[in-house]
């Protein structure tokens, strides 16, 4: 049966200076383990901490560009193309250009803080 799922939760997002999460799906907003899906709102500048996760995330640039490194490259993921990181790879996120960014991450299994395993500053 649909199910309209009408209260996101917003998540508290580490990084400087902070960048908005707003989970549609996921432990947070739906209960569920399975997967989240959630819409990220980074402003220019906005970085956060190196981590090592133990879900797959696929991610969709609406607006802006995010900037993704790993142990071997960095890319410029700009608007209307995506990326997915495999579970267990190094990834650093950011939005260093002038328009930040705003953009969609799916994770599979659901975004957790006790499973994503960021690098300590």
């Amino acid at each position: 049966m649909a199910e309209l799922l009408r209260s996101p939760a917003v998540i508290p997002s580490p990084g400087t200076p902070p960048k908005t999460i707003t989970e549609h799906v996921g432990r947070v907003a739906t209960g569920t383990d399975a997967l989240s899906v959630a819409v990220m709102d980074s402003p220019t500048g906005w970085s956060e901490p190196g981590q090592r996760p133990e879900f797959d995330e696929y991610t969709v640039v609406l607006s802006g560009e995010l900037t993704v490194e790993t142990e071997d490259t960095t890319l410029v993921v700009p608007a209307g193309q995506a990326i997915h990181v495999g579970a267990g790879e190094w990834v650093r996120y950011s939005t260093p250009g002038p328009a930040g960014a705003r953009y969609v991450s799916v994770c599979l299994p659901a975004f957790s803080p006790d499973t994503v395993h960021r690098d300590r500053r």
